[in-house]
């Protein structure tokens, strides 16, 4: 069984249902709307837009990530909306996990005429579904 199973497929179970209802070719910005609303319809707990400060040697950053979102209190998930996801979308979720110390990440594509995703572990770099 993978880590946090149920929880990532009930996620991915409402990206689905925004990518069903809108299709691709919006913004990023319009799937991150619709999927705080699809969360709150299928009471999934997260944060939007989540701060995840960078530490070095103990000392905060100035730069500041980011997350999408941030569900369950242990799952990232950060939404693209392009043609394909390349090796840098993917090193960005990476990154967000070790700055949030969090251990899984989605990576969901909307940009596509089907939704695409990837499950990121920060352990073993990546999990194929």
């Amino acid at each position: 069984m993978l880590l946090y199973e149920k929880e990532t497929e009930k996620i991915l179970k409402a990206c689905f249902e925004v990518h069903n209802e809108l299709g691709n070719g919006f913004l990023e910005a319009v799937y991150q709307e619709a999927l705080e609303k699809e969360f709150i319809i299928q009471k999934i707990p997260y944060e939007r837009e989540k701060l995840l400060p960078i530490l070095y040697k103990g000392e905060m950053l100035s730069k500041e990530y980011y997350a999408d979102f941030v569900c369950y209190d242990k799952i990232i998930v950060e939404l693209k909306a392009v043609t394909s996801l390349v090796k840098a979308h993917k090193a960005q979720v990476i990154n967000y996990l070790k700055a949030a110390d969090k251990e899984i990440g989605l990576l969901v594509n909307f940009g596509c005429n089907s939704l695409k995703w990837e499950r990121i572990s920060k352990f073993e770099n990546r999990e194929n579904r």
